[in-house]
């Protein structure tokens, strides 16, 4: 592999990283730009616990060479709130407990960030539809998904 400085807009900034151009995303947002929010989870794109925002749309970053991601906004967890400062999603699910041992949730967050990025107010279906492909080892899909319609604004008699 030869190492080519590339130019990845992240989280708002610009960073110049050395890194094969076929390098996935993942492994240069974590180990290089140290974003630990991303997380390697399968390596195969199945698990959705790499999920990151590209241009707006929930990408599996464990798959994606960062030779793609040139010119392209990519957001990553840190970048969508502080402990200060949280995004309505992730206050969502701090509110609704919407975790166990906590691995799925960098891309249940950022997958639910993407579906309101382009939907404020989905439908329970939408939700769901939106989430399919998110793992969730420890069984938290009820809170996950109560987390979700309080982010989108629905009310708690809905979200029961």
């Amino acid at each position: 592999m030869t190492q080519t400085p590339i130019r990845l807009t992240v989280n708002g900034r610009l960073h110049k990283v050395d890194a094969a151009p076929e390098t996935a995303l993942l492994y240069v947002l974590r180990n290089d730009l140290a974003l630990n929010g991303p997380k390697f989870g399968c390596g195969l794109g199945e698990c959705g616990a790499c999920t990151v925002i590209i241009d707006g749309v929930a990408a599996r970053s464990c798959v994606i060479p960062i030779s793609g991601c040139v010119e392209r906004e990519i957001l990553t967890l840190e970048g969508l709130g502080s402990r200060e400062n949280a995004d309505p999603v992730q206050n969502a699910f701090i509110e609704e407990q919407a975790a166990q041992c906590g691995y799925c949730l960098n891309g249940m967050i950022m997958t639910t960030k993407a579906l309101l990025m382009r939907n404020a107010r989905p439908s329970e279906s939408e939700v769901l539809e939106a989430l399919r492909y998110n793992l969730c080892r420890c069984g938290a899909h009820i809170e996950i998904l109560r987390a979700v319609m309080r982010a989108a604004g629905h009310p708690a008699e809905a979200r029961d």
